[in-house]
């Protein structure tokens, strides 16, 4: 069963017979919106960019993005970069894979974020979302609606972060700008 999150919005990752997750996808999908113009309507190819930075003690120590697919240590992995959005028709355009299990024990979050690499902002966007699942099964676990645009061009999105032995995600859906990860350090560290 989904969970439909609101922002700040937290939900363990322990599973319902008390095991926990051992790997999670996050996925990203989005459409370009409909644009009105002299001749109908028509839609502008915009390429947002997934994004996980691993930090260790609200330090980052690693990321995985488009240019940087696998974690140094092999426990997060990039699918791949989607120039375009919409290929998956309501699925994942882009994802990145956690094995939870391998995960450093220093690494204690994992920041998840979303930015129009080509600079349009998210009033241009529609249908976008990010979700949680179970990788092992396939189940969706949690869906966060990225709704209402806005003149931003990123989204810190959610993270997951140790609470105990096992994992909790927040979704954070908090706007902000940039084209890449780097750009978004300054409104990530807030939400350590």
């Amino acid at each position: 069963m989904t969970v439909n999150m609101t922002k700040g919005q937290a939900i363990s990752l322990e599973k319902k017979d008390g095991a926990t997750l051992t790997a999670v996808r996050m996925g990203l999908g989005w459409q370009a919106a409909k644009r009105r113009g002299l001749f109908g309507s028509r839609t502008r190819e915009i390429d947002l960019d997934a994004s996980a930075v691993l930090f260790a003690e609200k330090q980052p120590v690693d990321v995985v993005f488009f240019r940087h697919l696998v974690s140094d240590d092999g426990s997060v992995r990039h699918t791949g970069d989607n120039l375009v959005g919409g290929v998956g028709q309501g699925g994942d355009d882009e994802a990145v894979l956690v094995d939870l299990q391998r995960v450093p024990p220093h690494v204690d979050q994992i920041v998840f974020t979303v930015n129009s690499f080509t600079g349009q902002t998210f009033q241009e966007v529609q249908n976008a979302f990010c979700r949680l699942v179970d990788e092992t099964n396939g189940q969706e676990l949690a869906r966060y609606t990225l709704a209402g645009g806005g003149q931003y061009t990123a989204q810190i999105m959610a993270k997951v972060h140790r609470q105990g032995a096992g994992w909790t995600m927040t979704a954070l859906g908090e706007p902000a700008n940039g084209r890449t990860f780097q750009d978004l350090m300054p409104a990530i560290l807030p939400h350590l």
